[in-house]
């Protein structure tokens, strides 16, 4: 990525994180979706549940291993195999360890959280026999995560797509013969989606030794750099914590969510699974961005991290605008496909809230635009910082404006979040851009 057309790059790269975003959003969806026609409304709410608080801890994995790909993007970018591999070997031995951590701590305070949450005594059931089995799998998400984070970091997109789309059909197929087959109920579906996980996890470990043997490494390469893993350790924690925060703030907002009843927390889960769909595209410039600034600031080519950057930002202008305006008009099919079959009270709240939010789909692009330039560079503290503050803002609103305003406070909530922090990070940008020569 250090040489050629800069917004072809862009593209290329891109197009193919979309899809994979869009195949991890189909995950829980397809739980979710599954659970909903043939276990009950209950079971439905309960995936949702499960999801804000799953997605807690597989985020502190992911970014984690996003802030280990950004580097390793500098290191490709700047042709230090040898730092790469090294990097690669302690990524993998400390990050497998902290999944395990993960998985201890998500089972210790499980209760305690469904409880904080306000949870409905019949959600709260369904949704920690789902969450049990999730946290056991986190072994298996890290390994995928860290296996396609270093796909991503040479500039190969396409493979850990392709492992993602088989192991999605894999998960499908195991729901509908766990849940509907065997009625194993949310139990079922959370197998499945664990059992799929790592179907991909092994694929894309595969394909690297395969395909990339220079990338693996070796006795040599296994050696305690204490230097190098601080480093890591920096960007990884950073990277992780922005994730974290949005999750932290998610989950908040959903125990605000869950305070105003079952039907309201069966609207938010159809709405937040439409929703992920278009946070997709966001979410894919953000990586391509990160990906092509990594490696174009490990060359030295600031001029391509300049221009990259501007592109990256009209390229994310344009999806916002088109996503806002798909998602405003398609809110009722949408929800319709989502919402359990025959589910009427859910509709209308979550077709306010999705359309209200649509509304902010513009600034949600340009920020995660800015984030991964930000990332790519190598000054991940600034996305943390901006988080937090989108995150305590839109928290607080919630929380304020929900008893009056219902669920549409929440997507007010989080557009005006989105405004406050694409305003900050583009002021800190444009000021770092015009001095790139």
């Amino acid at each position: 990525l250090t040489g050629g057309p800069i917004g072809r790059q862009l593209i290329a790269l891109s197009a193919p994180l979309l899809m994979g975003n869009i195949l991890q959003q189909l995950y829980n969806t397809i739980d979710a979706v599954i659970v909903g026609r043939f276990v009950g409304d209950s079971a439905f709410g309960a995936v949702g549940v499960a999801g804000s608080v799953m997605n807690l801890f597989l985020f502190l994995i992911s970014g984690g291993c996003d802030g280990v790909g950004t580097l390793l993007s500098q290191f490709y970018g700047a042709e230090d195999g040898k730092t790469f591999r090294r990097d690669f070997y302690l990524s993998g031995v400390f990050g497998a360890g902290a999944s395990l951590v993960l998985t201890a701590l998500g089972l210790a305070v499980l209760p305690v959280l469904l409880t904080v949450l306000q949870t409905p005594e019949q959600v709260a059931v369904y949704a920690a026999g789902y969450l049990r089995i999730i946290f056991l799998g986190f072994p298996a998400a890290f390994a995928y995560h860290l296996s396609s984070g270093v796909l991503r970091a040479v500039g190969n997109t396409r493979a850990a797509l392709f492992f993602l789309a088989l192991s999605m059909g894999v998960n499908l197929a195991l729901d509908l013969a766990f849940v509907a087959g065997l009625a194993m109920g949310v139990a079922g579906a959370a197998l499945a989606t664990v059992l799929a996980q790592a179907l991909a996890a092994g694929l894309c470990a595969a394909y690297l030794r395969l395909r990339f043997p220079e990338l693996m490494f070796h006795t040599e390469d296994m050696v305690m750099d204490i230097p190098l893993l601080r480093r890591t350790v920096h960007f990884s924690f950073v990277t992780a914590l922005h994730m974290c925060n949005l999750y932290i703030g998610k989950l908040l907002v959903q125990g605000t969510v869950n305070s105003l009843g079952e039907d309201a927390i069966i609207a938010f889960t159809a709405a937040t699974r439409v929703e992920g769909f278009a946070n997709s595209f966001g979410d894919s410039g953000a990586a391509a961005v990160a990906v092509f600034t990594g490696q174009n600031t490990g060359a030295g080519n600031n001029s391509r991290v300049r221009d990259g950057f501007r592109q990256g930002q009209k390229l994310l202008f344009a999806f916002g605008l088109c996503m806002s305006l798909v998602m405003i008009l398609g809110a009722e099919p949408f929800l319709r496909l989502v919402l359990p079959k025959g589910n009427e009270s859910g509709l209308r709240p979550a077709m306010a809230y999705l359309r209200l939010v649509a509304c902010f789909y513009l600034f949600n692009f340009l920020g995660s635009g800015q984030a991964g330039y930000f990332r790519g560079r190598g000054r991940v503290n600034i996305p943390v910082i901006g988080a937090t503050g989108h995150i305590s803002l839109r928290v607080v609103l919630s929380f304020l404006l929900a008893p009056v305003m219902g669920l549409p406070a929440v997507a007010l909530a989080t557009g005006l979040g989105w405004v406050g922090v694409v305003t900050f990070w583009s002021i800190l940008a444009g000021r770092e851009i015009n001095r790139l020569t």
